[in-house]
């Protein structure tokens, strides 16, 4: 009996790795190679285009040698990709334009900045479900255009081809076919999200040439076939590596959701067949589209560090020799002794978006030890992971009841532990570790009917191990309230000192110190030995008064029956009132406001709540 198998390649930021899987789903092969990261100046980041495709040249006919296999023994070819990393190209040589400027890349903040000031700014995010930023492809085709003399005219007329990385390599693979799929193209900022189509006003707002973009496709169909290194292999399937994760976890129903845990983390979210627009700092994209069905949208949220933060702990404090002895150290205790450390090494990402933060550890008492800060580091990750799944809750309606997780990270069985004890969901790890190849194999193999449907991709998946929540609720809650108040005193690190401002009269501090004092309150709640009656009393007080100085001077939406009589449902009201606030309403006035404008408002504000409050 010949063997027949899907060929994965998962072209990532550091290195191209191609996979064969089984029809079970298991890995018969695999073959690896890394490029060379060049960093010509600060804050630059390229990857040569050519070196990849000289990678994968080689490793395809390496992956099949290791599993004895042939060509003909290939019923498809998935490619998961590096996404935003922007790739030019001549469209009569097939030669690179230049190196490829990679999606770590930031020096298109300048243009950023600018394109920020210009009309039609705000339909930005509108149309395509992402933030200005330097992180996406649409600056730095910007860039690329500004700076290259000549550039813009042969781009015009189609002679320069932009791609992202896996239509790069298809453009090889096929001799000339120049497509994208619709995840990678979701994260141009081109794409309009609801139409799945290059959006005119967004190529006009950005100046990029229609002509130089690729044809966009679904996630799984057959797109062509290889003509060169391997030839005749059926190329049918494209996904950006977060999203071919997404697939790979198999979580096709909405409400299900994956975390990659590396040097960072990305957690994607299953919302169906309609975006879901993000007001508390998530990233709108597409999950998947297979293809003539509709397609799957996807809120993720992004994490800047989580492993990087057990490399710190162990190369620049040297309190554990590898990575592995955190979880043994961290054991030793039975908590974090009321220490938490904030890793806003520059910048807190989802849901803050704050590039002004900078870590801190809080709590620090003589009592705390090497145990108490290693576990505190991993519970950065946890506390980091609940910020962003609150966050996607809030924003799609739907409630996480199960949470998967795959990336190097997930061999730490005390962190996976605490995960779930902070979402109070189960945490599940899967059997094959390799969830972005994988996915782009399951789509690859579904396109072609090596899988029937998505039920046998499900039967495929398998369980290596399960955390089931163990913390007790006000426990949790306590604790998350602890981890907020260290979060805020991470913001406005980085920026300039405003001598003139009087302490405290920002009316951003204002709020946070009110939300700080109702915390308090709710914490004497929880003391048996409390005047609870009293508490809730000054509690209604406080919240009330609040929320008429925040309704005056702030012009909010009237809150009409925000206070109710019911004490549990007074604590309910007060936590999701803060929360609402410090990801929405405070992101907005440190945004829009100048110092001295927050000053006159604090002033006012807490003007309008001493007249208000009446304990």
């Amino acid at each position: 009996m010949t063997h027949r198998y899907v060929m994965s390649v998962d072209q990532g930021t550091t290195s191209t790795r191609c996979i064969l899987f089984d029809a079970r789903g298991r890995l018969v092969s695999v073959v690896q190679r890394e490029h060379q990261q060049h960093f010509p100046r600060p804050g630059w980041v390229e990857h040569d285009a050519a070196e990849i495709w000289r990678n994968l040249a080689r490793l395809m006919p390496e992956a099949l040698a290791r599993a004895g296999a042939s060509a003909e023994q290939i019923v498809g070819l998935g490619i998961a990709n590096q996404r935003e990393t922007t790739v030019l190209w001549d469209r009569r040589t097939g030669a690179p334009i230049g190196r490829a400027i990679v999606w770590q890349d930031t020096r298109t903040d300048r243009v950023v900045e600018q394109l920020t000031r210009e009309p039609g700014a705000k339909r930005v995010r509108e149309l395509c479900g992402l933030p200005l930023a330097t992180y996406f492809s649409a600056p730095k085709i910007r860039w690329l255009l500004d700076q290259t003399p000549g550039l813009p005219e042969r781009a015009e007329c189609g002679e320069v081809l932009f791609g992202t990385t896996e239509s790069w390599l298809i453009w090889n693979l096929t001799g000339g076919l120049h497509i994208t799929d619709v995840t990678n193209a979701s994260r141009t900022m081109l794409m309009n999200l609801r139409t799945l189509s290059w959006d005119d006003e967004l190529l006009d707002f950005f100046g990029i040439p229609r002509a130089m973009l690729p044809e966009i496709r679904s996630s799984t169909e057959v797109y062509g076939t290889t003509t060169t290194v391997v030839p005749g292999i059926r190329i049918a399937a494209a996904l950006g590596d977060q999203q071919a994760a997404l697939f790979g976890q198999t979580c096709f129903a909405p409400g299900e959701a994956k975390c990659t845990y590396g040097t960072g983390s990305f957690l994607l979210l299953n919302t169906g067949q309609t975006p879901v627009r993000s007001a508390h700092g998530m990233l709108t994209t597409v999950g998947f589209k297979i293809g003539a069905e509709p397609a799957v949208y996807a809120l993720e949220g992004s994490i800047a560090v989580t492993g990087s933060l057990v490399q710190w702990l162990r190369d620049s404090l040297e309190l554990i020799g590898t990575a592995p002895e955190i979880e043994t150290l961290a054991r030793t205790v039975a908590d974090n002794g009321g220490c938490y450390i904030v890793p806003a090494f520059s910048g807190l990402f989802a849901p803050h978006w704050h590039s002004e933060a900078r870590g801190v550890i809080a709590g620090l008492t003589s009592y705390i030890t090497k145990g108490h800060l290693a576990r505190a580091v991993l519970e950065a990750t946890g506390w980091q992971t609940r910020e962003v799944v609150d966050a996607m809750n809030a924003d799609s309606g739907l409630a996480l009841s199960t949470l998967r997780v795959d990336g190097g990270m997930t061999a730490n069985n005390l962190l996976m532990q605490i995960v779930a004890d902070v979402l109070d969901v189960p945490v599940v790890r899967p059997m094959v570790a390799e969830t972005v190849s994988l996915g782009a194999a399951y789509a690859a193999g579904l396109s072609v009917g090596y899988w029937p449907d998505l039920e046998g991709l499900r039967r495929n998946w398998h369980r290596a191990g399960q955390w089931q929540p163990t913390m007790a609720q006000a426990r949790r809650e306590a604790e998350y309230v602890n981890w907020r108040q260290a979060v805020e005193l991470t913001f406005g690190w980085m920026r300039p000192v405003d001598a003139a401002r009087p302490p405290g009269t920002d009316v951003v501090d204002v709020i946070l110190d009110d939300h700080r004092r109702m915390e308090n309150l709710l914490r004497e709640l929880r003391d048996d030995d409390a005047d609870r009656a009293g508490v809730l009393r000054e509690l209604a007080s406080q919240l009330s008064a609040h929320v008429a100085a925040t309704e005056r001077v702030l012009h909010t939406d009237p809150a009409e029956g925000l206070v109710p009589e019911d004490p549990d449902e007074l604590e309910r009201v007060v936590q999701a009132h803060i929360r609402d606030e410090e990801r929405t309403l405070l992101n907005e006035l440190r945004r829009t406001l100048s110092p001295s404008d927050r000053t006159a408002l604090g002033r006012a504000f807490t003007a309008e709540r001493t007249r208000r409050f009446a304990p």
